[in-house]
C-alpha cells in the first residue's frame, strides 16, 4: 500500500515537471521558432527528449525506439494509446507534422508548436467536412515536406480495446502516392489514458514495414489494420499484457 501511494506521488511530481518544463523550453524557443519552423522542431525534440529522460530515472519507464525510423516524404499510419507514444513519434521522426484535431489549436503551447510545424486540425465527427480538411492541409503544407502522421483509428484506444480504422488514412495514403509506414506500440500498457499512475517497464514504438503506393484503399486498409494490430498486441505481450483480457479503462 505504501509503495503504491509513492508511485502515485512520484507519478504526481513528474506530470508536474512535465508540464513546467514544456513552459520554460516555450520561453527559450518561441521567439525564434517564430522566424523559423526549424527552431519550432529543435523545442519540440528536446521537449521529447526531456520527457523521454525523466521518465527513466523519476519512474523506471524506460523507452525504445524499433525497426527503421522512416525520413523521407511519407504517411505515417501509428498506434495511437497515450500521450507517450506521441512524444516518441514526435522526438524519432526529423520532420513530423500530425493530422490532430481541431480542439487542439487552442491548447496552450501546444497548439501553437503544432500548427508552427505544419500540424493539420480537422473537426472529428464530421467525416466529409475532415476529409476535405485533410486534403486542403495537406496542400498547404507542400513546401514543408517530411513525414505526416495519422492516427488510423482517430483517438487514442486502451491496450485490448477494439476501435474500428477510419478511412481517412486510406484516402491519404490514395491522394498522396507515398508509402506508408505503420507503427506498433505498447504504451498504454504503462502510461494509461485518463490515470495519474506511470507504471515502470519498457514502452516500445515499433516502425514496420513500408506499404508500398498504389494499393485500392479496401485492401490497404485491411493491411494497415492486420500489420498494426498483430504488431501491437505481439509488444502488449511482451510487456507482460494480455490484449485478448479486459481491456483497460
Amino acid at each position: 500500500m505504501i509503495n503504491l501511494a509513492v508511485r502515485y506521488a512520484v507519478s504526481f511530481i513528474f506530470n508536474i515537471q512535465m508540464y513546467l518544463m514544456m513552459a520554460a523550453l516555450a520561453v527559450f524557443y518561441t521567439p525564434p521558432a517564430i522566424f523559423s519552423r526549424d527552431w519550432a522542431l529543435k523545442g519540440i525534440h528536446t521537449y521529447c527528449a526531456w520527457v523521454r529522460w525523466t521518465a527513466a530515472w523519476m519512474l523506471g519507464l524506460h523507452s525504445e525506439i524499433r525497426g527503421e525510423i522512416p525520413t523521407g516524404q511519407v504517411l505515417v499510419c501509428a498506434k495511437h494509446q497515450s500521450f507517450f507514444d506521441i512524444l516518441m513519434i514526435v522526438g524519432a521522426l526529423p520532420r513530423p507534422r500530425f493530422v490532430m484535431k481541431a480542439e487542439l489549436r487552442f491548447a496552450p503551447i501546444l497548439g501553437y508548436y503544432a500548427l508552427r510545424i505544419g500540424c493539420i486540425p480537422v473537426h472529428r465527427g464530421k467525416k466529409s467536412k475532415a476529409v476535405q480538411q485533410m486534403i486542403d492541409g495537406v496542400k498547404q503544407a507542400a513546401d514543408w515536406p517530411g513525414q505526416l502522421v495519422i492516427y488510423p483509428q482517430g483517438t487514442r484506444v486502451a491496450p485490448g480495446a477494439q476501435r474500428p480504422y477510419k478511412i481517412g488514412s486510406g484516402i491519404l495514403y490514395e491522394g498522396l502516392g507515398q508509402p506508408c509506414v505503420p507503427a506498433a506500440t505498447n504504451v498504454g500498457v504503462f502510461w494509461p489514458r485518463h490515470a495519474v499512475l506511470r507504471k515502470p517497464g519498457l514502452a516500445v514504438v515499433e516502425f514496420l514495414d513500408p506499404i508500398p503506393p498504389g494499393k485500392k484503399v479496401d485492401a490497404f486498409m485491411q493491411e494497415l489494420k492486420q500489420v498494426i494490430e498483430e504488431n501491437s498486441d505481439r509488444l502488449m505481450r511482451e510487456a507482460g499484457f494480455d490484449p485478448s483480457a479486459d481491456p483497460q479503462g
